[in-house]
C-alpha cells in the first residue's frame, strides 16, 4: 500500500517549487492564483527571496504547503494514494491533496493560520528543543517536572521528540534532559511554542475558520496529528484538525500505524527530505522516496 506524505514548517528552501513553476503549465497556473489569493507575490520570496524571507511564519506555511499541493495535482493520474498524513502544517497538504478541501479555501485556511499563529508568537516569546536518544518517556517525565510551560510538541521518530515552551522553562529542560543522558537537547530557531498551550489563541482564530469551511470526505483516510489514526469523517477531521495547534504531533505513532495497517511504500511530496528520514528511522521495511 502505498502512503502520501506532506512536510511542515522548515522543510523550506530558496528556490523551492521554481522547476515547476518553469515546466508545468497547470502549476504556473496555481502558483499565479495563489499570488492573487495571497495578495502579495509569494513566488518572488519562494523562487528568489532570502532564507530569511522564507522563514516568516507568514511566508513559511503558505510556501511549503503551495509546494506540496501543487506537487499532488500535477501528478495528476499518478497520485493514487491508500494512505496519506501530513507533519502538522503538513496536514493541510494532506486535506487538499486528497480531495478534503479545494485549493483555494486551504490556502486561506493556510493563510489564517500562519498569520494567527504569528500573532501568537509575538504575544507571548517562547521556543523550542530538539531532544535526541532519550524514550517519550522519560521525555514526558521531564516536562512534566518543569515550572511553567514546557511540553513534547513533535514525536519525530524513536529517541527524537520535540519540546515546545517558554524559553525559561525550555532552558531549565533542556539542561535536566542533559543531566539525565540525553545525546543532545539543542534549542531551535524558531519563532514559538509551536503545539504548546502558548497557541491557544491562535487555536480560537484558527477554529472559527475551520468551522465555516466546507470539508468532503477524502478519496483515502487521513492518519491525523492529534491521535494517529485514520479519518475519513469530514467533522471528526475537521476537529482534530482545530486541536492540532495546542497537541503534540504524533508522527513516530502515525508512521508505525499506517504500517501496520499495511504501508510499503511512502512518498513525501514537498521540499526536504525530512519525513523520509524519519520513515526510513521509524519503520525501516517500508520504501521511501521523495518528489520537489
Amino acid at each position: 500500500m502505498k502512503a502520501f506524505v506532506f512536510p511542515g514548517q522548515g522543510a523550506q528552501f530558496v528556490g523551492m517549487g521554481k522547476d515547476l513553476y518553469d515546466n508545468n503549465a497547470e502549476a504556473r497556473e496555481m502558483f499565479e492564483k495563489a499570488n492573487e489569493v495571497l495578495g502579495f507575490r509569494i513566488t518572488d520570496l519562494m523562487f528568489n527571496g532570502t532564507e530569511d524571507d522564507l522563514k516568516q511564519t507568514k511566508v513559511t506555511q503558505p510556501a511549503v504547503f503551495l509546494h506540496s499541493v501543487i506537487l499532488a495535482k500535477t501528478l495528476g493520474d499518478e497520485f493514487k494514494p491508500d494512505m496519506v498524513a501530513g507533519h502538522s502544517l503538513g496536514e493541510f497538504s494532506a486535506l487538499v491533496a486528497a480531495g478534503v478541501l479545494p485549493f483555494e479555501q486551504g490556502l486561506k485556511l493556510v493563510e489564517t493560520r500562519a498569520l494567527a499563529m504569528q500573532k501568537a508568537c509575538e504575544a507571548t516569546p517562547s521556543t523550542m528543543a530538539a531532544i535526541i536518544g532519550m524514550d517519550d518517556d522519560k521525555v514526558e517525565e521531564i516536562c512534566s517536572s518543569i515550572d511553567g510551560v514546557c511540553v513534547p510538541a513533535n514525536y519525530n521518530s524513536p529517541g527524537q521528540v520535540v519540546i515546545s515552551g517558554s524559553f525559561e522553562a525550555i532552558e531549565e529542560a533542556c539542561a535536566k534532559f542533559k543531566e539525565a543522558g540525553a545525546r543532545r537537547a539543542l534549542p531551535l530557531k524558531v519563532g514559538g511554542a509551536f503545539h504548546s498551550p502558548l497557541m491557544e489563541p491562535a487555536r480560537e482564530e484558527l477554529a472559527k475558520a475551520i468551522h465555516e469551511a466546507n470539508f468532503s470526505e477524502p478519496i483515502c483516510p487521513i492518519y491525523q496529528d492529534v491521535d494517529a489514526k485514520p479519518h475519513t469523517n469530514p467533522e471528526e477531521i475537521k476537529e482534530n484538525l482545530i486541536k492540532q495547534l495546542t497537541a503534540p504531533v504524533r508522527w513516530s505513532h502515525i508512521v508505525a500505524n499506517m504500517a501496520a495497517d499495511g504501508m510499503t511504500e511512502a512518498v513525501e511530496l514537498g521540499p526536504g527530505k525530512v519525513l523520509q528520514g524519519l520513515i526510513g528511522r521509524t519503520c525501516k521495511e517500508v520504501a521511501v522516496s521523495g518528489m520537489q
